[in-house]
């Protein structure tokens, strides 16, 4: 348990925290108008961004998974970590020293938030190698290693590489007398925990700091140098910990996501001097993954980072090895294809050689050269796959055709297949219609049986519950039906002050969709737009107002969707709007007042049947004014 940060320095955290900032860091955001920023989603895999983000206002929302809020929010998602925990990492980010009112009520918290402290245990780490690799004598053959592989003191220091004493406790140590904790060094996963206490995981090897997209050190990866080294795997990296999972790491992506972004191209290299050499030669779009192969995490984070969709393609290129274990990485990297918008293509040096030693051999430019001749991915497998077979006898070339058949089925862009259909019956010297037909075949699956039985009632088994009821599903407040109470609410949450007092006419009729109506209550909670406090202070207070509404959850949405409005508002649109929503409660209570009429006998009830028509003269009457505001904002 522990006492509230104070709800002051919470607001200091939602100010000094930029979200486009914070969010930026995890995904490639593009300026689309209004004030607003897109990108794809991180919380659920899409083709075109529906991501937005609003930094004026502190906010974000996703119109495809419905997730939003503001910085706070975000960092409880993307981390799946408290509110409190939450605050105190931006807090950490930013410099502020937090404050906690032990005098109220405690609250409950799972484990501490550890983020913050093993981070600055990884940084003080990585300054303790950076120290060690230029002043211990140990660490001469280290040196040698980068110096016969062409790296100079520049470079080295440049991608922080280090080196780990020999002894095995001396980074314990250090930490230690910086504070730390025996739990948080076993928890960094820096030191391990042996029948004589804790000692240092990493001993005597050259140390490359694994940083995430917001160049927090959160790992590092190890090379082996000595031949008495216990441990003979010649690459260690960091276990799992709270903050590295190595299936969503993917090192030098600090120094390449803004070249990434902006050049709308990733190269996904092999190893730690890999990277190196292609940044060093220019290529300063190149990645690599930590200890295991190119999965569909990694796809997802190089997604985000190319803002990789269908209308706005760039290119991933994976360089292997010529030999074995590089042809079944590329079938590996060919099946997780279908994750990339973007086309797919392989780098592959004739003579065998990865990027390193390309530049240590060849120089800069014959790096460059190589991801210059890039090849589609497809191609380079479909190569592998007819390598099998001897192409020379008219059986087995009918295997190689079956074979690849299925390799050009599927390929992900349709528009392609004729033509990589034609392709193929050039490589095994058969006609096209042949293989056109074999292509067909290996396309065809059999139908899914569908029943044309009645759906079946539930069974009820006695002494059991009955089954819930069906779930009624809520229509989209987005609906074209809502779209001026959507406005509205957009424009009183976006731009308050233009509604002003002239919001506070409106109530719970003026909007037909449940969420919007109970979402126009909570304004009125938190004061009314008239009494709003500027940018996402006024988000909040809404938020905080509506609890925990289902309505909560457009919130978001409403305070980032842009305005439907070629320019900037003005207080004649936004008056304009509101005199639209009500000219449309109007025409509601005149069509309910005239099916009245008509039911009304005017002779048996002739004093009911005059009211009711003075009202619909007054309401007609009234419902022309509202036209005539409309129109006179430009409605």
């Amino acid at each position: 348990m522990a006492g509230r940060i104070k709800d002051e320095d919470v607001a200091l955290v939602r100010e000094r925290a930029r979200i486009d900032d914070i969010v930026g860091s995890y995904v490639t955001l593009k300026n689309a108008g209004g004030g607003s920023l897109k990108g794809l989603c991180p919380f659920h895999d899409e083709k075109s961004p529906s991501f937005n983000v609003t930094p004026s206002r502190g906010f974000f929302y996703c119109f495809g998974c419905q997730e939003g809020g503001d910085v706070i929010d975000f960092i409880q998602k993307i981390d799946q970590i408290s509110f409190h925990e939450a605050v105190e990492t931006l807090a950490s980010k930013v410099g502020i020293q937090l404050r906690y009112d032990d005098s109220g009520a405690p609250i409950h918290r799972g484990p501490a938030n550890q983020r913050p402290r093993l981070v600055e245990a990884h940084k003080v780490a990585a300054e303790f190698f950076v120290e060690q690799l230029f002043g211990a004598p140990d660490a001469t053959l280290g040196r040698q290693f980068l110096d016969k592989r062409g790296f100079d003191k520049d470079a080295a220091v440049h991608f922080g590489v280090g080196f780990s004493p020999r002894g095995g406790e001396a980074l314990t140590a250090h930490l230690r007398g910086r504070g730390f904790t025996n739990a948080e060094l076993v928890a960094s996963g820096l030191s391990a925990d042996g029948q004589r206490g804790l000692y240092d995981r990493f001993r005597g090897r050259l140390m490359w700091p694994i940083r995430d997209a917001s160049s927090d050190v959160i790992g590092f990866g190890a090379r082996r140098l000595f031949d008495d080294d216990r441990i003979e795997a010649k690459y260690l990296n960091t276990p799992e910990t709270p903050i590295y999972k190595k299936s969503k790491v993917l090192y030098g992506v600090d120094l390449a996501r803004r070249e990434i972004a902006k050049g709308r191209q990733a190269v996904v290299v092999e190893g730690y001097t890999d990277v190196m050499a292609c940044h060093l030669s220019g290529v300063q779009t190149a990645v690599a993954t930590c200890g295991t192969s190119f999965g569909d995490d990694h796809a997802r984070v190089l997604r985000q980072l190319l803002l990789d969709h269908d209308q706005f393609r760039g290119e991933v290129i994976f360089t292997f090895d010529g030999d074995e274990a590089g042809q079944r990485a590329a079938l590996k990297a060919f099946a997780g294809d279908q994750a990339f918008a973007s086309q797919t293509y392989v780098a592959v040096e004739p003579d065998g050689l990865d990027p390193c030693d390309l530049r240590l051999q060849k120089g800069d430019a014959a790096v460059r050269e190589l991801i210059g001749r890039r090849v589609p991915l497809y191609r380079f497998v479909l190569a592998n796959v007819l390598s099998k077979y001897d192409l020379d006898r008219a059986d087995t070339r009918i295997d190689a055709l079956r074979d690849a058949a299925r390799l050009v089925v599927s390929i992900r862009d349709r528009s392609k297949v004729d033509a990589f259909t034609r392709e193929l019956a050039g490589h095994l010297g058969l006609e096209v219609d042949q293989v056109r037909t074999e292509v067909y075949r290996a396309a065809s699956r059999p139908a899914a049986a569908v029943s044309n039985d009645r759906p079946q009632q539930p069974v009820v088994v006695q002494g059991e519950a009955p089954p819930p009821p069906p779930r009624v599903d809520v229509p989209s407040p987005r609906d074209q039906r809502f779209v001026i109470e959507w406005d509205v609410l957009k424009i009183a949450m976006q731009h308050p002050a233009l509604v002003g007092v002239a919001f506070d006419e409106l109530d719970d009729h003026d909007f037909t969709h449940p969420w919007l109506a109970a979402i126009r209550s909570a304004m009125a909670k938190a004061g009314g737009p008239a009494a709003a406090a500027p940018g996402e202070a006024w988000v909040v207070a809404v938020r905080d107002a509506i609890g925990n509404d289902p309505a909560a959850a457009v919130v978001g949405a409403l305070a980032v969707d842009p305005l439907r409005l070629g320019r900037d508002p003005d207080e004649a649109y936004a008056l304009a709007l509101l005199a639209r929503l009500q000219e449309l409660t109007c025409a509601r209570r005149i069509q309910d007042l005239k099916s009245k009429l008509q039911r009304t006998n005017p002779i048996d009830r002739a004093d009911d049947y005059n009211r009711m028509f003075g009202e619909l003269i007054a309401l007609e009457a009234y419902r022309s004014e509202l036209r005539k505001k409309a129109i006179s904002g430009a409605l």
